[in-house]
């Protein structure tokens, strides 16, 4: 990601995001425990919308221009976040993932329409 934006190319991954998580201190753990742990941060991310979505501050506020929680920023959010960790994960499927995640939002969503 970092050659690709050096190069003057757009990546889909945030090279000053993923070198952060990078460095991020702690004890290394191997990768794919932190594959799963972001599969599992994408599945729980993705179900929580509903929730969210219910939210009294998750109303429109026109003199705000979005949102009293923010929610207008978690599609970029989410893209950002779970691309970096799922580039770091090695397995070179951000963009199934990310279709996963979709899949698992708008199911979310859909129960949320039923109710």
């Amino acid at each position: 990601a970092e050659l690709a934006c050096a190069s003057g190319y757009s990546s889909k991954v945030d090279p000053a995001l993923l070198a952060t998580l990078r460095q991020t201190p702690g004890p290394k753990v191997e990768t794919d425990e932190e594959y799963l742990t972001s599969c599992l941060l994408m599945v729980f991310t993705a179900v929580s919308i509903p929730k969210l979505a219910r939210s009294e501050s998750s109303t429109y506020q026109a003199q705000l221009e979005g949102h009293s929680n923010n929610i207008h920023c978690l599609a970029m959010a989410v893209n950002q976040l779970l691309g970096c960790l799922f580039s770091l994960g090695g397995h070179d499927d951000i963009e199934d993932r990310l279709k996963e995640f979709l899949a698992l939002a708008s199911s979310s969503l859909l129960r949320l329409g039923q109710e």
